[in-house]
């Protein structure tokens, strides 16, 4: 249940973004009226913050450095029953929150996003494959109907915050799902199209270096 400063009815969408300016204004413009946006700023140097003021949104500043570090600052800024997380580079498309949405309040206690890419080449095949056995694990091991790590995902705020403190970097969407799973939540995978990024460089597939750390990252959390 909502505590009692939460909107009942409302839906926050965490944007968790470093250097995403080229990106954010389309992003924030698409999502679904009546959301409220909270971007968070985790050490940009490319004006992200003011971009995201002047689209509208909120700003958080997380100082600590990390994925899940943004997105856990983001959940404790909501003040709405639901949470919606998603990255700002413009791979996914916020209109299509609803659906997520729509599961969770069907009963879901968390509504995921299965990547579908809409053109070749948009998803990178060494990024769908470590993505591809991640989600096999976590179907065999841990009972998930899931097949991908969940890039979008939609909660209740509260629900979020009883799992307490989870990874800080890449690793966040994974341990959520494996908090998620010891909890016996009903976990739902909603399927959402994947495009190429507006702009930006990924943290991850982008280099290299961001391979290797978001391995490590993955690779702790299911020690």
């Amino acid at each position: 249940m909502p505590t009692d400063h939460c909107e009942p009815a409302g839906v926050t969408v965490v944007i968790p973004c470093r250097n995403e300016a080229e990106a954010l204004p389309a992003v924030l413009a698409a999502v679904p009226a009546g959301y409220q946006s909270i971007v968070v700023d985790n050490g940009s140097t490319d004006g992200t913050a003011a971009v995201a003021v002047a689209s509208g949104a909120r700003v958080v500043t997380e100082p600590c450095p990390g994925y899940g570090a943004a997105v856990q600052a983001g959940i404790a800024a909501a003040r709405t029953e639901l949470v919606a997380v998603l990255d700002g580079d413009g791979s996914m498309d916020p209109g299509e929150l609803p659906g997520l949405v729509a599961a969770v309040r069907d009963g879901a206690d968390l509504a995921v996003g299965r990547r579908r890419p809409v053109t070749g080449g948009v998803w990178p095949w060494h990024t769908r494959l470590g993505n591809s056995v991640v989600a096999h694990r976590l179907r065999r091991r841990y009972g998930l109907p899931v097949h991908d790590i969940g890039a979008m995902r939609v909660a209740g705020r509260d629900r979020l915050e009883s799992l307490g403190r989870l990874h800080d970097r890449f690793g966040y969407p994974l341990e959520l799902l494996v908090r998620a799973a010891a909890a016996e939540w009903d976990v739902r995978e909603v399927d959402i199209s994947y495009r190429a990024r507006a702009g930006g460089v990924s943290k991850v597939s982008g280099s290299a270096r961001g391979s290797l750390r978001a391995t490590r990252d993955f690779l702790a959390v299911l020690r």
